[in-house]
């Protein structure tokens, strides 16, 4: 027969009572009394078991920062962004008239919509004078998506990309080719600079490295904004028609920066 004050376990409710208990630390309290088999499972203090709660609640908080905090420094590792740039910020652009209002806005919303971008695979061109704010503008929109997001982006210039690959063909190199150009096609974004800075025709070496990272990133349907100190119809001869025709693709967005260059001024 049943007990008026215990429950069958198989009735899915287990027995329990009260009996009053004290905490060294927190003085009485209400004990709760779990009765399994015969045998007495005695609850702990309320206020101790909240302390040791809260403790777990923010270590768990606590990793989940660190964790973030590695995150996003193997994502700025990974990024690349020079020491110079890496303040650079939308933001922080300096706006004098209408033309840099219009650029601001056109980078402004390639990151406000990145989403859709990324999906649309939908590149980018900065291009005209020197010193106008370029590279600026490309390191602020990698700078918002790594910092904002949970987006990759990468900024290389070519020189650095062409070293890099160059460096792979000594026997003790630690990465490959391969390893190289897998860096720059797989991130979310890639954000090319210096693109005909030579102002000499390409190497067929130069040509065909390019051509490898922009028709990776083509295949992927990964953007990419490339920036160049060229006029627009001279962007097929510094990186090849083949380049070209690939980032149009998707609907180019060209923004030309024709204004005088404003180096040394606060902001660029």
């Amino acid at each position: 027969m049943r007990s008026e004050n215990v429950v069958s376990i198989s009735d899915g409710v287990l027995p329990i009572r009260t009996q009053p208990a004290e905490c060294e630390k927190h003085g009485k309290f209400d004990q709760k009394v779990v009765v399994i088999l015969g045998r007495e499972l005695k609850g702990g203090c309320p206020e101790c078991l909240r302390a040791i709660a809260a403790e777990r609640e923010a270590g768990d908080k606590a990793s989940k920062t660190y964790e973030q905090r590695l995150s996003l420094a193997r994502k700025l590792g990974d990024a690349l962004i020079p020491k110079r740039f890496l303040t650079r910020t939308l933001d922080n652009y300096q706006v004098e008239h209408d033309e840099q209002r219009r650029a601001l806005k056109f980078c402004r919303h390639y990151v406000a919509t990145f989403d859709q971008i990324r999906e649309a695979g939908r590149c980018m061109v900065l291009i005209g004078k020197p010193g106008t704010g370029k590279t600026h503008l490309g390191a602020a929109i990698a700078n918002e998506l790594l910092h904002k997001t949970s987006r990759t982006a990468v900024y290389r210039t070519v020189g650095a990309v062409l070293q890099a690959i160059k460096a792979t063909f000594d026997r003790k190199s630690e990465l490959s080719e391969s390893d190289i150009l897998s860096s720059l096609i797989n991130p979310d974004l890639l954000i090319l600079d210096e693109i005909g800075v030579s102002k000499e025709t390409p190497s067929d070496f130069e040509l065909t490295t390019l051509f490898a990272i922009i028709n990776g990133r083509y295949e992927r349907e990964a953007p990419t904004v490339i920036i160049s100190n060229l006029g627009a119809n001279e962007l097929g001869r510094a990186m090849g028609d083949r380049c070209v025709d690939r980032l149009r693709e998707g609907g180019l967005i060209v923004v030309p920066f024709e204004w005088e260059s404003q180096r040394g001024k606060e902001g660029f």
